[in-house]
């Protein structure tokens, strides 16, 4: 797998994640054998030093370090939310235009790799915000409704637990479309039947930060992973049009 590379140059790294791929090996997939690490370490001949994660369905921007100093620094930076994330998804219902989230998350603990974990820790803090750019309604009765109803959402983590994106949505009754934990299945079956669709709809599109040696501001981005657009393409949603969607969306929020 050739993975494509947003940014690089002699500190860091910056790939755009696919949907599926895992970050690091996992304790929980013994059987994999592609991880991000390994194939960005062998594609520009360096050891890499992964600084966040991206969940496995999460497709989208990815940082490593090149040495540890930098990873330290970068890591002091995501710890300290220092660093801006916009996130682009699809959820069931119509969202209200713009949201905020402030629900404290207990840590979700697996089993196998987090066994030797502390199991009674408190809830963290855990704040997100959003704002909907487009509705979608559908002439099908999924369940009780006689129609259904979707919202193209921009999310903005301003902390960072353990799938927080998915777990804040699902709180507000607008779960993510694809998400087989925190998700709805009846939804999730009917968009794979009717459209095909299969996958998380959640990507990372933007990440900005202070260079961890130059001090200058980093922006960087990338596309909405592909079995998103196709889904927005069917519902006469191109990659034109959403791009001049998010483009607006950046320049609202850099102008608030």
């Amino acid at each position: 797998m050739h993975l494509n590379i947003i940014y690089q140059d002699e500190y860091l790294v910056v790939i755009d994640k696919p949907s599926g791929l895992l970050v690091h090996r996992s304790m929980l997939d013994k059987h994999e054998t592609e991880f991000a690490v390994q194939l960005v370490r062998d594609q520009i001949n360096q050891h890499v030093f992964p600084v966040h994660r991206l969940d496995r369905p999460t497709s989208g921007v990815l940082v490593f370090a090149l040495n540890p100093d930098i990873a330290r620094l970068l890591g002091e930076q995501f710890s300290t939310q220092q660093i801006l994330k916009r996130y682009i998804t699809i959820t069931r219902g119509h969202a209200p235009e713009l949201g905020e989230i402030d629900y404290a998350l207990k840590e979700q603990l697996d089993k196998i790799a987090d066994k030797k974990a502390k199991q009674d820790k408190a809830a963290q803090a855990a704040f997100t915000t959003f704002t909907r750019l487009k509705t979608f309604e559908l002439p099908f009765a999924v369940s009780r409704y006689p129609s259904a109803r979707y919202s193209l959402l921009m999310v903005e983590p301003k902390t960072g637990r353990k799938h927080q994106i998915r777990r804040h949505l699902a709180h507000i009754n607008h779960p993510i479309i694809g998400d087989t934990t925190h998700g709805d299945g009846k939804h999730n079956q009917f968009l794979k039947q009717h459209f095909d669709f299969s996958g998380l709809a959640l990507s990372c599109l933007t990440m900005k930060f202070k260079h961890p040696v130059h001090q200058s501001d980093l922006s960087l981005h990338c596309q909405p992973a592909d079995h998103i657009t196709r889904l927005l393409a069917a519902w006469d949603i191109d990659r034109t049009s959403l791009n001049t969607m998010i483009k607006d969306n950046e320049e609202k929020q850099r102008d608030e």
